[in-house]
């Protein structure tokens, strides 16, 4: 599973939440090159306003071939009206900055917090 050798530890512990989160998602696309699982996208969108990436993950053995901003520019193309945002890493940012994202400030919580 990526999300494991990624080190997205809460994803695969909490697997069956996961699960309905992906059931739930109106973005989801996952891409195979035959039995390999290469990369995945999964969000959200109102279609006419926000479009938000949940999750972006895409193969290690795959990585800088421009699968994973293929896989943004086509959920963008399905809902041209939206403006596209999500949460990077430090190690991540720079690949949202060369696709053209800005950084914006925003906060989080979990509930119970």
């Amino acid at each position: 599973m990526l999300n494991q050798k990624e080190g997205w530890s809460n994803l695969v512990q909490k697997e069956e939440e996961t699960k309905i989160a992906w059931q739930n998602s109106t973005i989801k696309y996952v891409v195979y090159d035959g039995e390999i699982l290469v990369g995945y996208v999964r969000g959200m969108t109102d279609k006419y306003v926000t479009l938000y990436v949940c999750e972006i993950l895409i193969n290690q053995e795959y990585r800088g071939l421009g699968i994973g901003e293929q896989l943004l520019k086509y959920i963008h193309s399905l809902y041209p009206k939206t403006r596209m945002e999500l949460l990077a890493s430090s190690s991540s940012s720079i690949f949202y900055e060369k696709l053209g994202f800005r950084k914006f400030y925003g906060y989080r919580k979990s509930y119970g917090e």
